[in-house]
């Protein structure tokens, strides 16, 4: 069965509704060790295949910490932005799972980690901040975490930064703009990401 599916979604190049029902399925067979699986595939040489092992690590992040460990650790490194995305909503659905505001100490470790994907995995997941539990009545922290990495080194972490800053200024345009007013805009990275939170072109 394992190689009927993996075989099958290697054919699919693009989005994610065929991964999240390859991974339901494998994960309903109980014979199958899930965490081994997911850990083996993470070494395959087409990203479909470790793009599925992503999505069980996150299905199985809530029962097993190694798993989560495994997303921050080995495939926050993977090159593929397709791994990547899958990534964040891996992320996320831990999130989602535990609680928002239980996670808060998860959140903060993961945005202080070295790695710009494990960073972007946080502000990209969670992406609508403030329509999530906890940062829905808390839209200044979730400001606050989000725009501290504005001038960060990596672009693709810069514009999930002022991509998901924007998502809330739809809400709360008051409390963007006072958080933009403070920034230094002769920084050309810090510019950057102002004008995707601006809704500008780059």
């Amino acid at each position: 069965m394992i190689k009927l599916i993996t075989e099958h979604i290697k054919k699919i190049e693009h989005g994610f509704k065929h991964i999240i029902e390859a991974g339901d399925q494998i994960l309903r067979d109980k014979n199958e060790n899930h965490f081994e699986l997911a850990f083996k595939f993470l070494d395959d040489s087409t990203y479909q295949v470790r793009m599925l092992g992503t999505y069980m690590l996150g299905q199985l992040s809530t029962v097993r910490s190694d798993s989560l460990e495994i997303l921050e650790t080995k495939v926050a490194h993977d090159t593929n932005w397709r791994v990547q995305e899958m990534l964040a909503k891996a992320f996320d659905n831990y999130c989602s799972r535990v609680g928002y505001e239980r996670s808060l100490p998860k959140i903060k470790k993961w945005l202080s980690d070295p790695n710009p994907n494990v960073k972007r995995a946080v502000i990209e997941g969670l992406r609508i901040w403030t329509g999530r539990p906890y940062f829905k009545d808390h839209p200044k922290v979730a400001i606050e975490f989000i725009s501290k990495y504005r001038s960060e080194d990596s672009e693709y972490l810069r514009k999930s930064v002022g991509n998901a800053l924007r998502d809330i200024s739809k809400k709360y345009p008051d409390e963007i703009a006072e958080e933009l007013s403070t920034w230094n805009l002769q920084d050309k990275k810090t510019l950057f990401t102002y004008k995707l939170a601006k809704g500008k072109q780059k």
